[in-house]
């Protein structure tokens, strides 16, 4: 066992842990808009809260009231690189592969590429370093938006799961620019 699978195996128990309500979820909203300040001719990409994952429900639902155009990821199998399908309300969901909810009807004109990408994360640490699952779905993904365009990557969580320590990093692995919890902000690009 690698010490990346080490540490995502305690990530995990320990979000297991994490009592949504003792961080008010909520309070991600005001902080997002203040500190990432997304412009209205953005489009941002968030993401189907899965298990236990952060759910920016909140945040996803104040967005599209305010007038942003956003969109969930689509995964399909024969590529690690996330598409992403615009959505709202009025688009059913439907469960994709890995058990992700994901816009149910992707027709052609609905693709989108995100200039703001929201992504969940098991841990991250003071550089900006996530720990997911171990897919590599969003590091390919953020990888192949930076490679086209100005991308801002926002990790989504809890402040209980922060850790003191450096993450492990490997080539392939993608810094964030931003995290933000319900408890504060953490800024890592210049």
């Amino acid at each position: 066992m690698s010490q990346k699978d080490v540490l995502r195996a305690e990530a995990v128990r320990n979000r297991e842990r994490i009592d949504p309500a003792s961080e008010d979820p909520d309070a991600i909203v005001d902080l997002f808009l203040t500190h990432v300040k997304p412009a209205h001719d953005q489009i941002i990409a968030l993401y189907w809260p899965k298990g236990r994952e952060f759910d920016p429900y909140a945040l996803l639902e104040r967005l599209l009231r305010d007038g942003f155009v956003c969109s969930l990821p689509v995964v399909k199998k024969e590529t690690r690189v996330l598409s992403f399908a615009r959505w709202d309300e009025t688009i059913p969901l439907a469960e994709g592969p890995f058990g992700v909810m994901q816009p149910a009807a992707e027709e052609p004109d609905s693709l989108v590429e995100p200039d703001i990408l929201c992504v969940p994360f098991l841990a991250f640490d003071r550089r900006g370093q996530r720990l997911g699952y171990g897919g590599g779905y969003y590091d390919a993904t953020i990888r192949a938006l930076r490679d086209k365009k100005e991308l801002v990557a926002v990790g989504l969580g809890y402040a209980q799961q922060a850790v003191l320590f450096n993450l492990p990093r490997e080539d392939h692995d993608e810094m964030l620019d931003w995290v933000v919890t319900p408890q504060g902000v953490h800024r890592f690009a210049p």
